[in-house]
């Protein structure tokens, strides 16, 4: 999600930036950690970065007049855990932000939280909690993927709200308008990116297990069973 440059309150960025930040540097760890545990998964490591970037280029516009667009978190936190998407999403929204013009730098806290910190979290936690359970692999990273975007947009809105609260209905009525604004169009976007994250972890399955079988969060998240 990208809220463009100068859009919050001084405070607020900076807050934003506060919640953001230990999760960044916890997240240099854990990369740091999988690139020495397992070198071949650099690559993979970088394929998720610029899935990340890819799709969340895409700005589609909505018939409520703003622009969404799939955020292709949920795929690199399924492979490497939540934490490093803290790391790979902030570099990817730091260089939109320089070269494309989406969001900004004073807001890349906030922006980092809701598409870096909160969606990952979101999509790693149902598809270990949906795994363990028993749940088949395709409908857990489908379900997983698609929930995880929409919190980064529920997320936003929350953001948004807190900035701005409506002059009547406070929090409350102002997080309800600003969910209305983004959720027309994020619902099919959210059930394309399942749809998209489910093709590509089922082929990496298929035709490089090996790889996947290195990494500690696959195995404990029973993608090899």
């Amino acid at each position: 999600m990208h809220i463009m440059e100068g859009y919050l309150p001084v405070a607020h960025a900076v807050g934003w930036w506060g919640v953001s930040l230990p999760f960044m540097v916890a997240g240099v760890r854990s990369l740091k950690r999988i690139i020495r545990e397992n070198p071949s998964a650099r690559a993979l490591l970088g394929t998720s970065g610029a899935f990340v970037f890819v799709l969340s280029a895409l700005k589609l516009p909505s018939v409520t007049g703003s622009c969404s667009h799939p955020t292709g978190t949920g795929f690199g936190a399924i492979l490497f855990g939540p934490s490093v998407m803290a790391v790979l999403g902030s570099i990817v929204l730091l260089f939109q932000a320089l070269l494309l013009a989406h969001g900004g730098l004073t807001t890349l806290g906030a922006n980092a939280f809701s598409m870096a910190i909160v969606g990952p979290w979101v999509a790693y936690g149902l598809f270990r909690g949906l795994r363990g359970c028993g749940v088949g692999f395709s409908f857990t990273v489908f379900l997983a993927t698609a929930i995880g975007d929409l919190m980064t947009y529920v997320c936003t809105s929350g953001q948004l709200a807190l900035a701005f609260p409506d002059a009547a209905s406070g929090f409350a009525g102002a997080f309800l308008k600003f969910l209305a604004v983004f959720a027309v169009t994020q619902v099919p976007i959210a059930v394309a990116e399942g749809l998209v994250t489910v093709v590509l972890l089922s082929t990496l399955k298929s035709y490089n297990p090996e790889t996947l079988g290195t990494l500690h969060v696959l195995s404990d998240g029973g993608l090899n069973k």
